[in-house]
């Protein structure tokens, strides 16, 4: 499937919407509201209970995601959201007083507050001070104390884009016995990870925004040496060996990841986001990121022709993701203007943040900045 094709799918895109928000919210393709819509046909009138063909659903969705991120299936567990992964991984540690977890200042609260819940323990968090918003892997690996148990970092920095470098961060932490926890909401889908390249010892990502999957479906991926030393604080009645001998009431938990997904999953969630995958298998895994890429490369180039500079002007190609974000003067009134024009983008922080995905053009782009332009 080539770029056209796949613009094809969008039905927003005959409607004049440049949408540039997937770092927010992604659109649904027409290939995902056909099937939802023919499941809840089919849930309405005739397979209403159809649970085997759902668990297949279930492991083919898994196969694709394994290959997106370099991993088994196995390691694989489907949850709800970014921020319950995350509570999965700081609720599964024993921590003693005076552990520290390290941070930094411009992470997205989903990946702070279930470490800063761990002080009533007794922990210490650590928090990186940013320069110009960004937190180099340099900055964080000097930043570790000989007590840091944890390091936890976004793939992707939400507000200005700016994509570390997870390898080296993983090496580190791997070589130090310190656990090494991702939150890959803002990379996945956008650009290439190899979990096991870069020694990710746990990682928790929502499929909504650049996965263009359904809001209430997470993944996290769990190494598996990593899961023996894990205790999970909240088991269901999926969550053992044989779940199906459903008198028995043996604790025998699983070993894999789905010890973690302890009840019933999201079934719209999986089928979009299987639908989902298969779009962006179809157009190539590794087509992905250089059109993502070029796009912010020429995206950057051209606000800088006009005099404005987002605040990844002056990084290299790797560390780039899809974000591309710009501080005007008056905020509220760019957003507000721009949404009047049907380009549809985030106000955070008081920045303007455009994220295109690989499908998007340069031709919208040359669109955006005329509109800049002119306020």
């Amino acid at each position: 499937m080539n770029k056209e094709e796949v613009r094809n799918k969008f039905p927003y895109l005959s409607n004049g919407i440049i949408y540039f928000n997937h770092a927010s919210t992604g659109p649904f393709s027409s290939l995902v509201v056909n099937r939802l819509t023919n499941l809840l046909k089919e849930k309405s009138e005739s397979k209403i209970d159809d649970y085997s063909s759902f668990l297949k659903v279930v492991e083919g969705t898994k196969v694709l995601l394994a290959e997106l991120i370099n991993c088994n299936i196995d390691r694989i567990a489907f949850i709800d959201n970014t921020s319950n992964g995350l509570n999965i991984v700081a609720q599964g540690i024993e921590w003693k007083k005076d552990d520290r977890i390290l941070l930094n200042d411009i992470e997205f609260p989903a990946n702070v507050y279930p470490f800063l819940n761990l002080k009533r323990l007794g922990v210490e968090i650590d928090f990186v001070k940013s320069e110009n918003g960004i937190v180099t892997a340099d900055q964080i690996i000097n930043s570790i104390k000989p007590e840091t148990k944890l390091v936890s970092v976004s793939f992707v920095q939400f507000l200005s884009g700016y994509k570390v470098d997870l390898e080296k961060i993983g090496n580190h932490c791997r070589a130090n016995n310190i656990i090494f926890c991702v939150d890959g909401i803002q990379g996945i889908g956008a650009v290439r990870i190899d979990v096991k390249k870069c020694k990710i010892d746990f990682l928790s990502c929502g499929t909504q925004k650049w996965l263009m999957g359904m809001q209430g479906l997470a993944f996290i991926y769990v190494d598996e040496e990593f899961q023996k030393k894990m205790v999970p604080a909240n088991v269901g009645w999926l969550s053992v060996e044989n779940a199906w001998d459903l008198l028995d009431y043996k604790l025998d938990l699983k070993t894999s990841a789905n010890v973690f997904q302890g009840g019933t999953l999201n079934s719209l969630g999986i089928y979009a986001f299987n639908t989902s995958l298969k779009l962006f298998k179809d157009f190539g895994f590794d087509n992905i990121e250089p059109e993502v890429l070029l796009n912010t490369k020429y995206f950057i180039s051209k606000l800088k022709s006009i005099g404005l500079n987002c605040v990844l002007f002056d990084c290299s190609q790797s560390e780039l993701a899809g974000i591309v974000t710009i501080k005007p003067k008056n905020p509220e009134v760019v957003f507000e203007t721009l949404e009047k024009k049907n380009i549809l983008c985030s106000i955070r922080e008081g920045f303007i943040r455009f994220a295109p995905h690989f499908y998007n053009t340069h031709h919208e782009i040359d669109k955006v900045v005329e509109e800049l332009q002119k306020i």
